[in-house]
């Protein structure tokens, strides 16, 4: 089980785009999501969007970078980013990705 919340509890099953960044001594990185039009954006949502939270047998990584992205008045995507400050913080964001990578299906490619 590997998902990802942006209200606690509620499962996003919109599949975000997903760019990594990492520095050259490898001790901090940078994950970047984009979610073209997520459900917790339908007009009938009533849930509130209080971060992004990966979640999995592990536990949970909260994110509070969250940003929507609206055209003409209307919302059409969020963006986050989640910080990786430490080689830990990296392993522990990739066994999650490699989680939710075989669950849904995604690929890796490097730049």
């Amino acid at each position: 089980m590997a998902e990802i919340q942006f209200s606690r509890g509620i499962k996003e099953d919109i599949v975000p785009e997903v760019r990594l960044t990492r520095s050259r001594d490898g001790q901090q990185g940078t994950a970047t999501f984009y979610f073209q039009n997520p459900n917790i954006l339908d007009k009938d949502s009533t849930d509130e969007i209080t971060g992004m939270y990966l979640v999995d047998e592990e536990g949970e990584i909260a994110c509070r970078d969250v940003k929507g992205k609206f055209v003409n008045g209307q919302p059409e995507g969020i963006e986050a980013i989640h910080v990786m400050k430490s080689q830990e913080d990296w392993e522990r964001f990739m066994r999650f990705m490699e989680r939710y990578a075989e669950e849904n299906g995604l690929g890796f490619s490097k730049a």
